[in-house]
């Protein structure tokens, strides 16, 4: 349509008509005059509307599905963490146990052998200097740790310590080829030179060729002077085989430790010997032997029957 003087007059003659009816529409409330061409409309156009919103809803309903999407797998994040910070404080819990019952361990050996111990956590495998079996202590000089002192665990010997520094050390193990503790048999008190031998069973040599040894007896640290570097009475292992002596002036045996060294964790470095001797009191007690099961023995009786003078007549 161009732009004219009439075209104008018309514009302005249908907005006057339209506020005229909103006005009409608006004073007449329910019963309003237009209310029929209202529904007339309605029923016109709700088939369009429904069908629009048909074509909408599935794109609305897609974004809420991805919103809620969203949502879950933040849930699921969040449980997956929360997942994971319950087995790590299980895992922790677990370890705790285990440290407690260790330490419970250390604390009746050093009792029973009335060894005054500073209890250490072990923090490092291998020394920085050679290929030695050895650990490293998280005590110290400042802790009033000295060289050449014993250390034990809730087993038994671990080793002695070698290297002092303000607030570590380093113990060799029992097990290094170049650790060589007396030993003393228990209940027969023979004497002997335990060897260790890496992952393999301690080699002991006694100096009775002819001291009667079998297998599963048990030997203890003999100790040594001033108590150092070791403490007497410590448990050592157990015999697991006998050598035969050959003529030798010497027997060896072949020694399991008490000591599982791959399981090293919490220690305690002897820093006050004994007063006396323990001997063999600080040994396990040992497991008592089964009780043989009693013999029951049946004996039949003869029958009132067979034995009536009925019977024999």
């Amino acid at each position: 349509m161009r732009d004219t003087r009439e075209s104008r007059l018309l514009l302005v003659l249908l907005i006057a008509i339209a506020f005229a009816l909103i006005t009409v529409d608006i004073r007449g409330g329910e019963d309003s005059p237009l209310d029929g061409a209202r529904q007339a409309a309605a029923s016109a156009f709700g088939p369009v509307e429904n069908g629009v919103a048909s074509a909408v809803d599935p794109v609305g309903n897609a974004v809420a599905a991805i919103r809620d999407s969203d949502e879950r797998h933040d849930r699921i994040s969040q449980l997956e963490q929360e997942n994971t910070r319950l087995k790590q404080r299980l895992g922790s819990d677990d370890r705790n146990r285990a440290r407690t019952v260790e330490l419970d361990k250390l604390r009746k050996v050093a009792g029973a052998g009335q060894y005054g111990i500073k209890g250490a956590e072990v923090i490092g495998i291998g020394a920085a200097q050679g290929f030695s079996w050895t650990v490293t202590l998280d005590v110290g000089s400042d802790d009033g740790i000295q060289r050449d002192q014993t250390v034990i665990n809730g087993d038994g010997l671990v080793g002695r310590v070698t290297t002092v520094g303000p607030s570590t050390s380093t113990v060799l193990l029992a097990i290094d080829p170049d650790f060589t503790v007396g030993t003393r048999m228990e209940k027969s008190s023979e004497l002997g030179f335990a060897t260790g031998r890496g992952d393999r069973s301690l080699h002991v040599q006694l100096l009775n060729g002819k001291a009667k040894i079998k297998k599963g007896d048990r030997l203890v640290t003999f100790g040594s002077q001033a108590d150092k570097p070791f403490v007497p009475g410590v448990p050592v292992g157990k015999v697991v085989r006998v050598d035969p002596t050959g003529g030798d002036l010497t027997r060896t045996l072949q020694v399991r430790p008490y000591v599982r060294f791959s399981r090293l964790d919490i220690v305690g470095v002897v820093v006050q010997p004994p007063r006396s001797n323990p001997r063999d009191t600080v040994l396990p007690p040992k497991p008592a032997k089964p009780k043989p099961a009693p013999t029951v023995t049946v004996t039949a009786t003869p029958s009132a029957t067979a034995t009536s003078p009925a019977n024999r007549s």
